[in-house]
């Protein structure tokens, strides 16, 4: 398969690089693949005046896979929105329609103590953010800053989902569902939003396909709220664009770590983008202090859902517990009585396992 690396900025390339490294070991054991490495984001803008540029487009739209590092960083913020890193990430997620967001919050026995939860209320946890990507307020028009009747600045954006959008992400959720404890928690703001009525219809009538999955709704204040009292009942959560914005990196904290966490964004066809859940952490930058395993555990989320290689994924997965085990962490992780290593060391303890 072909599969395209984009290491983007800040840690990127750091972490990218360590997750390469493992590939390369997976290759060698005999899985076949071809990589190409393109700029992404800021990385983007500076090579071709662009976040994300055409020859990198293309080079996406060809690939059976992306993998990504992060994008983004204090120096492009005086940039113009259209030039902006985060621009070039959402631009090729709505290119690809890579609508399904996959964000899995596990909790390591061996990073139990890391959680800033009690242990009792984290351990076991192992839950699935399933969140739309590709509509919602983030892509809703119009949208823009205006002078209004008062004479002063006022900024809008629309929130926006159609039928079918909310149809077909719907069923994602309750065909993963299928294969973890068949529950699904579709989590919206009803109450107060048109659009979150429609959804919640929607979801309802889609729920009728799938009579062996439990389907229960939550307004998204209060599962902000359940998340952090009782996180364990929860096994798919279901939501849209912003929410689901919010509460994967609520639920990444539960875990102990933001750099634990993987994610995977997929089209109808299983081509995704995986990439880490943290951002491009500039400040820790090329200083080999960066937490490559969320990047590792998005490569082995690109083996199982892009190559359908789940045997593989769980190599990976293996490994990265048994590094684990022995009682090596990063900066981000470290414990009481634990060996602190940096991002190059990390590396190379998982390629060591495999």
């Amino acid at each position: 398969m072909k599969i395209l690396a984009l290491p983007g900025d800040g840690i990127g390339p750091e972490i990218v690089n360590q997750a390469l490294a493992v590939l390369d070991k997976i290759r060698a054991s005999g899985f076949e693949c071809k990589v190409v490495k393109m700029p992404i984001g800021g990385a983007g803008y500076e090579a071709f005046g662009d976040p994300l540029p055409e020859k990198t487009l293309e080079e996406a739209k060809g690939s059976d896979a992306i993998l990504l590092g992060a994008v983004g960083g204090p120096k492009y913020d005086e940039l113009p929105r259209h030039q902006r890193p985060e621009q070039g990430l959402l631009r090729i997620r709505k290119e690809l329609e890579l609508f399904a967001n996959l964000r899995p919050a596990v909790v390591y026995q061996e990073l139990l103590k890391a959680s800033a939860m009690r242990s009792s209320t984290v351990e076991g946890l192992d839950l699935m953010i399933l969140r739309e990507l590709t509509g919602d307020i983030y892509f809703g028009q119009p949208r823009g800053q205006r002078i209004n009747n008062r004479g002063e600045r006022e900024g809008f954006d629309t929130m926006m989902y159609s039928e079918s959008e909310i149809r077909r992400i719907a069923r994602v959720g309750f065909q993963i569902a299928r294969k973890r404890a068949c529950k699904v928690c579709s989590v919206d703001k009803a109450n107060v939003l048109d659009t979150s009525i429609l959804w919640r219809e929607v979801v309802t009538e889609v729920a009728k396909d799938y009579p062996d999955v439990e389907l229960t709704h939550m307004y998204v204040d209060n599962a902000a709220m359940q998340l952090v009292q009782n996180p364990k009942q929860f096994d798919v959560i279901l939501t849209g664009n912003i929410f689901g914005d919010i509460l994967s990196d609520q639920a990444a904290m539960l875990t102990g770590s933001i750099g634990m966490l993987p994610s995977a964004s997929l089209n109808k066809e299983g081509v995704g983008l995986f990439e880490p859940v943290h951002g491009s952490a500039p400040d820790i930058a090329q200083r080999d202090r960066a937490n490559p395993l969320a990047t590792i555990l998005s490569l082995a989320m690109l083996l199982r859902y892009s190559a359908s290689r789940g045997d593989l994924a769980s190599k990976i997965e293996n490994a990265v517990k048994k590094v684990l085990a022995d009682g090596y962490r990063t900066l981000d992780i470290k414990q009481e009585g634990a060996e602190v290593i940096g991002t190059n060391r990390m590396g190379e303890l998982v390629c060591a396992e495999l």
